[in-house]
């Protein structure tokens, strides 16, 4: 992912993202993960309508790029839908909460990309408990009508920058108040953006779940191609430093380390000078909330898209192992006093759209393809 020159390492968003920046055309020109992007080119070619639907769904955003989708097709029109435990976050997501959130917005992209062939889909969740499928679907034709929000599904993506110093009106963040809580002006927003800060402090420094980010970096274009999950660091400025072994995932472990430190500041400086701030709350954490949670969390990121918005989740605060338990309470005690839950954080402003992240192709995603 190109940024800009000042980064020469960058730590970003839900998780440790290293990156090196480049000129944008040099990036473009030379090191460019092309395979590993293929998927977005091909979203919508194929014959079977569920397989169309499936390639667009893989475009959804999740957490750390796991893409722990799995799909079976069942006759002619069905669907088995699972979650890949082998791509589990044992460390920042040690009850499979925000994965199950990812699988919630792979559904809801799947169901409106269906919906525009006008089909519909008849979605049961959990059917066999959390140790089966996560959903058994069937198509049915001329049972839907497209939704507005598809439009920006080739142009959505989760932002990995900071924001323009510019405000959010509350004219402008109408569209995305349908999907979630908007915070943008004072104490409740001044609460969160002090609790997100500090929860993402306290994740640098807890050096296991540092280490579950760093260990799915994928360094340079041979990488990402061969492996296009995790968090992907491109570019030939980038390959040049790896050649000389300065952008290595050891060198990312070490948050003393000067190239590291400036990009965790930069962070957390995104985070302090986010002009808007969105949660997703669901009235409880079941496996259904966290779907439900997933699909509003799509949505959201497709109304910000439309909107003109950016949005960049931050996970920190709402992830459930011991170091960042007190940013948990707190964020609960304040916006979800009543036993719900506050499943996503999200960061809303304005900010140049960035690059594509790299999917598996569809095909290696199938059980039975």
């Amino acid at each position: 992912m190109p940024l800009s020159r000042r980064k020469s390492l960058a730590l970003i968003g839900g998780g440790a993202i290293l990156a090196a920046a480049v000129p944008y055309g040099g990036f473009l020109a030379t090191r460019t993960p092309t395979k590993a992007l293929e998927p977005w080119a091909k979203a919508g070619t194929y014959d079977d309508p569920r397989m169309r639907a499936l390639s667009y769904a893989l475009l959804a955003p999740n957490p750390h790029n796991r893409q722990p989708w799995q799909a079976g097709l069942i006759a002619d029109d069905g669907l088995a839908i699972y979650r890949d435990k082998s791509r589990n976050l044992p460390v920042t997501d040690p009850f499979d909460r925000q994965l199950t959130i990812g699988m919630g917005c792979f559904l809801q992209l799947m169901e409106m990309a269906a919906a525009e062939e006008g089909i519909g889909v008849e979605t049961e969740l959990f059917p066999h408990g959390d140790d089966g499928p996560v959903a058994q679907c069937r198509f049915v034709p001329q049972a839907a009508s497209p939704n507005p929000l598809f439009a920006q599904v080739m142009l959505r993506r989760s932002h990995k920058e900071a924001f323009e110093d510019r405000r959010v009106t509350a004219p402008e963040a109408t569209p995305l108040r349908t999907h979630a809580r908007l915070f943008l002006d004072g104490e409740n927003r001044d609460a969160i953006r002090r609790i997100a800060h500090d929860a993402w402090m306290a994740e640098v420094e807890t050096p296991a779940a540092w280490k579950e980010s760093i260990d799915l970096l994928r360094i340079g274009k041979a990488e990402i191609n061969a492996n296009p999950d995790g968090i992907d660091v491109s570019g030939s400025f980038v390959e040049s430093l790896a050649l000389f072994g300065l952008v290595t995932r050891e060198a990312a472990l070490d948050i003393n380390n000067p190239n590291a430190r400036a990009p965790i500041e930069d962070t957390a400086q995104a985070i302090r000078g986010a002009p808007a701030y969105a949660l997703i709350v669901t009235p409880g954490n079941t496996r259904f909330d966290q779907i439900e949670a997933g699909r509003n969390w799509l949505r959201l990121n497709l109304a910000a898209t439309g909107a003109g918005l950016a949005l960049r989740p931050v996970s920190q605060a709402l992830q459930e192992y011991p170091e960042v338990r007190s940013y948990y309470d707190e964020i609960h005690a304040r916006f979800a006093p009543n036993g719900e839950t506050v499943q996503m954080l999200g960061l809303v402003g304005y900010g140049t759209r960035t690059p594509r992240t790299p999917r598996w192709p569809i095909e290696n995603r199938m059980r039975n393809a």
